[in-house]
């Protein structure tokens, strides 16, 4: 049985399992279907997002252990929802060796420890000597604050090496002939190589997830590793505390699809997702072993056919104009930023990962690093899956070739070798393909590619500035077609902004030139300098408003650093940074005016839009899934910022006001957001058969552009976009819902319409949208 709805928890220490269970009655008054958590397997120490699994075999005791686990799934069925859980093969946190029971061993036995296989190293350098950088500076300037412990311990018999907080394991026989204090000699004799926390980039000789070095990969396509990693997600799965799994990034996978294979065979073919991002036009593909995605396509589209197509050209011209006054040279287009950013990481932060793919190289290739560079940055989706996607290689060896002619011949060597799917070579490289994707345009474009902030999404392609009607219905009726049971998603734990920010943010696509009127009198108060960051700053503020001064300046400094063109992480810019604080000082401060004024000017419409995504979500073709607490505005920014506390306790409470007969404004307290939530959700699970199609349902009339509707079966949604446009053209007027014969009730405002013909100002009159469901009218009297 699958879910009719998801409602993705992130459990932590602060927020533990029997928390979790204490707010199952209000999740299944909600009408919530299953219950989606974050992973649960033991983590690092401290971690809010349990991503960092150091011991596979475990329920982690910081968020209530095996038995607290039992206790949330028996109240969880007992409330008649169902348990999804997001689980990690790709990797393990390493960041506190001795936490790793796997990773402490192969640091003290090397070869010889029966994990030796679980971690993918490349053991053809330094002997196979793992390379840690952990060190402040090159080892010859640290190699006096480095002591070795020779005391036994029962995980370390021969003793212990310390470098300030890190401890390490010494290897059998380190000591003999030698004393303590000889710490080179016995560093020579470990099966790791201490380095400088600056060579991971270039030296580093273990895969890792994306550019993290303390997320090791683990090499799953072992069977053994496989059985051994997955030890008590089938326990789970034998004993029925789950009903279903969640996979997190099957691309760094060697085989995602023979691991989904392997995955359905011992699960007995339970019900898994996978956070597979897929670039625009991309299809999920259709022989892996899954439901479906998490849903990250779906959030695109329904971003898309809220933004005015109208206002592209205005925030064009901003933006042009802001990097004039920058001194910046004109802006690129989105392929030519990105094949900028993601060669950027081809040649700094998977530096190392390249530096392998050359050795793997069969014959000697001329010119190969630079070759292989090219073809990561121009490679138009996270990864092939050969021979599945030979056409992505070419695509990329064509631009490639034309853009460096100098490597031609390179790249022409390359090609055949890298499509030969059965060579380490090539399934390395489709391993490779993904990491420089994800940091070049996720984690560096998009926070360079201001002009619209709601754009610059996971998955998201901000060179598709918006999605008319007929393009969104399309989509739509693909996924009803293909993925019925794909999640749908506005919130996630990864991505960037929250949904109602998103929302707001869209706003300015209707009023461009109002937009740019105050981002000028914003920047004449404070500005970094940066007219584009100035854009993506002021955006995040206003969109996030009203949010406090601690959350706004963490999300600047994440966000500079992550743009890594005025400061960045490894080379921090104390000047700018300087003036991107007093930007958010400023905005509590002379600019809180212009800042208030604009919000409460654009508010309305944000609100607007933000219900109206939720609708076409809820009610939309797939699993709908609520990010935690977002049936109120959910208003955060990049993590940390979105897996903040929630309010549990405060929506009950608003819930019962609202079955007791609430109609809720829509204003800043949100309830109508959880009208629209929990009406949506328990039509879907009280009344599945009216979800089992998906048709455009037509709207006439000279407004009739700002509105989407489609049937799924009997539930209809009607939703309002580009409310702006839509107000100044003095409302609906005659635009008209046209609907098969039959009363309607609108399960929002309970007003039935037993007419085939709705007047949306009628429809629409209380909320920008509507959720109409067949009902049965009483027979007359007399």
């Amino acid at each position: 049985m699958l879910p009719a709805s998801t409602y993705r928890l992130q459990i932590r220490p602060s927020f533990d399992l029997d928390a979790v269970a204490a707010v199952v009655p209000y999740l299944a008054d909600l009408g919530v279907g299953w219950v989606y958590l974050s992973p649960l397997l033991k983590a690092t120490t401290g971690s809010d997002h349990g991503y960092d699994v150091v011991d596979p075999s475990l329920v982690d005791p910081a968020r209530g252990g095996g038995e607290a686990l039992d206790r949330f799934v028996s109240t969880a069925h007992d409330a008649g929802l169902g348990v999804l859980v997001d689980i990690v093969p790709n990797h393990m946190g390493v960041s506190i060796p001795r936490e790793n029971p796997w990773w402490w061993d192969y640091l003290r036995l090397g070869e010889a420890s029966e994990r030796a296989s679980a971690f993918d190293v490349d053991r053809a350098l330094d002997d196979g000597r793992v390379r840690l950088p952990i060190l402040g500076a090159p080892l010859a300037e640290v190699i006096g604050e480095i002591t070795v412990d020779p005391v036994p311990a029962p995980d370390a018999p021969d003793g212990l090496l310390r470098y300030y907080d890190h401890e390490l394991p010494l290897a059998p026989g380190s000591l003999d002939g030698l004393e303590p204090d000889d710490v080179a000699a016995v560093l020579d004799r470990q099966h790791y190589e201490l380095r400088f926390w600056r060579d991971e980039a270039a030296l580093l000789n273990y895969r890792r997830f994306f550019a993290v070095t303390t997320l090791a990969a683990v090499r799953v396509e072992d069977p053994h590793v496989f059985d051994d990693a997955h030890v008590e997600i089938l326990r789970w799965v034998r004993e029925g505390l789950v009903d279903g799994l969640r996979v997190d990034h099957p691309d760094g996978l060697r085989d995602p699809g023979g691991y989904l294979a392997r995955l359905a065979e011992v699960t007995n073919g339970l019900p898994v997702w996978v956070e597979k991002i897929l670039e625009h036009g991309e299809e999920l593909p259709s022989w892996w072993h899954t439901v479906g995605t998490t849903g990250y396509d779906a959030l695109g589209e329904i971003e898309r056919v809220l933004v005015d197509p109208a206002g592209r050209a205005g925030l064009d011209a901003l933006d042009a104009q802001l990097r004039i006054e920058t001194g910046l040279p004109s802006a690129p287009s989105w392929g030519e930023l990105i094949h900028g950013t993601k060669r950027q990481i081809a040649d700094t932060i998977q530096a190392s990962e390249v530096a392998r793919l050359v050795r793997l190289l069969p014959i000697p290739v001329p010119g190969a690093r630079e070759a292989l560079a090219e073809l990561l940055a121009l490679f138009p989706t996270y990864r092939s899956y050969l021979p599945v996607g030979r056409s992505w290689l070419d695509e990329a060896a064509e631009a490639a070739s034309a853009g460096r002619p100098d490597l031609a011949e390179a790249i022409a060597a390359l090609v055949p070798l890298l499509t030969d799917g059965s060579s380490e070579l090539a399934q390395r490289f489709q391993q490779t393909t993904g990491p420089v994707m994800a940091k070049g345009v996720e984690d560096t474009a998009f926070y360079r590619f201001t002009r619209l902030g709601s754009l610059t999404e996971v998955g998201g392609d901000p060179s598709a500035f918006s999605l008319d009607v007929a393009g969104f219905h399309d989509a739509f009726a693909r996924r009803q077609a293909s993925w019925p049971y794909s999640l749908t998603t506005l919130s996630t734990h990864d991505t960037k902004r929250g949904e109602d920010v998103r929302a707001r943010l869209d706003v300015l696509a209707e009023v461009p030139e109002r937009w740019a009127e105050t981002l000028d009198a914003l920047r004449e108060v404070a500005t970094t300098g940066h007219g584009p960051f100035d854009a993506l700053l002021w955006q995040a503020i206003v969109g996030a408003w009203p949010a406090s001064a601690e959350r706004l300046h963490a999300y600047a400094e994440k966000a500079a650093r992550e743009a890594g063109d005025a400061t960045s992480w490894l080379d921090v810019n104390e000047d700018f940074e300087r003036r991107m604080h007093a930007v958010v000082d400023a905005a509590f401060g002379e600019a809180l005016p212009l800042v208030e004024s604009f919000v409460a000017e654009i508010a309305a419409a944000g609100y607007s839009n933000g219900l109206s995504a939720k609708t076409l979500q809820l009610i939309g073709p797939g699993v709908p899934d609520v990010y935690q607490g977002s049936e109120l505005w959910e208003q955060s920014l990049v993590d940390p910022d979105n897996r903040r506390h929630v309010d549990f306790a405060a929506r009950a409470a608003t819930l019962a006001r609202l079955d007791e007969g609430l109609v809720p404004p829509v204003d800043d307290s949100a309830a109508a957001k959880l009208l629209i939530v929990s009406r949506a959700l328990r039509l879907r699970r009280d009344r599945p058969h009216l979800f089992t199609r998906y048709t455009p349902v037509t709207v006439t009339g000279a407004a009739a552009e700002h509105a989407v509707a489609f049937d799924r079966g009997g539930a209809i949604a009607v939703a309002t976009r580009l409310p702006m446009g839509l107000a100044a053209r003095g409302g609906w007027g005659d635009a008209t819902l046209l609907h098969p014969a039959g009363a309607v009730q609108d399960e929002l405002t309970g007003r039935i319409f037993d007419t085939e013909q709705i007047p949306l100002a009628q429809l629409l009159a209380t909320y920008p949208v509507a959720l109409l469901a067949p009902v049965a009218l009483a027979a007359p009297l007399g």
